[in-house]
């Protein structure tokens, strides 16, 4: 898959789901599709999980008109696991790597997460952004300096914390971290009281095209970071380029991307999967945020590539029924 950013017709994600214990069919209305609620896990307010999550009740609800859905506000990827294990959630959206790690049972989970996944949907760009006149060059430059990473539960936090201790920093030590939520850290970074705030998501990403009008932002290069951020636990990260103009006058940038997968637990009813993946695959064209258009979106054959996480069998057969 190219890292560069392009506006390709391509099948993106679909935020889709069904708790087994909320959901049912009967035989008789089985060509109408399942019944019931969907509560789908997404993030902040103005940010990308949550246009795309708005965007697939619609369509969710358009294929199958028996089916409510519900968008739930969260901090993001690493609080979107835990709604899902708690039952608070039946589809939720998160990196690859915050997946794979409560898959494992690895930091920052104490213990395995039973999860499955519906897809490998789309990439999230790492934009860790200054203002235009900084003298800060560099994720180094930011020693003594104060830096936003997201809220606490998101899995833009995590990448942050990966990132300052690849550039060399201890977070809380070296540098200063703030959990800002993305519109209280866009004051902040207009106030001065921030140095760099840091947004896990699609291009353009909205807080950062309102600070790129006010008071001017540029990108700092992340992509040399790679191997020491796969070394600080950052699996499933790779080189990304956000281009020329995403935001302003910002030129092109190499940065760092990490793939989203849908997920759902494991008794999640496997037609009700398979229904989702239908829609996933089907309603692609209508699941892209207005203001998302240059993002570059993962194809259908990059949908199962789901890594450590394993699809669940309701999508494995969609997916062979769809495309062989």
């Amino acid at each position: 898959m190219s890292g560069v950013l392009g506006r390709r017709v391509v099948l993106c994600a679909a935020l889709g789901g069904v708790g087994a214990g909320v959901l049912g069919g009967d035989a008789r209305g089985a060509d109408r599709g399942p019944t019931g609620r969907v509560r789908i896990a997404t993030g902040e307010g103005d940010g990308f999980y949550t246009a795309f999550g708005k965007l697939l009740a619609v369509q969710v609800s358009a294929v199958y008109p028996r089916l409510g859905c519900e968008v739930v506000g969260s901090q993001g990827s690493v609080d979107n696991v835990r709604l899902l294990a708690a039952g608070r959630a039946d589809v939720a959206l998160a990196l690859a790597d915050i997946a794979w790690s409560a898959y494992a049972g690895r930091g920052p989970f104490a213990r395995p997460v039973p999860l499955r996944a519906v897809g490998r949907v789309y990439e999230n760009y790492a934009q860790l952004a200054v203002r235009a006149g900084s003298p800060v060059r560099n994720v180094a430059d930011l020693a003594g300096r104060t830096v936003s990473v997201g809220a606490p539960g998101s899995g833009g936090a995590v990448l942050g914390d990966r990132l300052l201790r690849a550039a060399g920093l201890t977070p809380g030590v070296d540098v200063r971290v703030r959990h800002l939520l993305m519109p209280d850290a866009a004051t902040a970074v207009r106030a001065g009281l921030v140095d760099a705030l840091l947004v896990a998501g699609g291009v353009p990403a909205p807080v950062l095209a309102g600070l790129a009008d006010d008071p001017g932002i540029r990108l700092l290069p992340l992509a040399g970071l790679l191997p020491r951020v796969r070394r600080e636990g950052g699996a499933g990260v790779e080189a990304v380029t956000v281009p020329a103009g995403a935001y302003g006058a910002a030129g092109e940038v190499a940065t760092i991307g990490v793939a989203n997968l849908l997920l759902c637990r494991p008794d999640l009813p496997s037609p009700l999967a398979a229904a989702l993946t239908h829609v996933l695959v089907r309603r692609a064209a209508s699941l892209v945020p207005e203001a998302a258009l240059g993002t570059q979106f993962l194809d259908v054959r990059s949908l199962i590539s789901t890594g450590e996480v394993p699809l669940h069998g309701g999508a494995v057969a969609a997916y062979r029924e769809l495309h062989g």
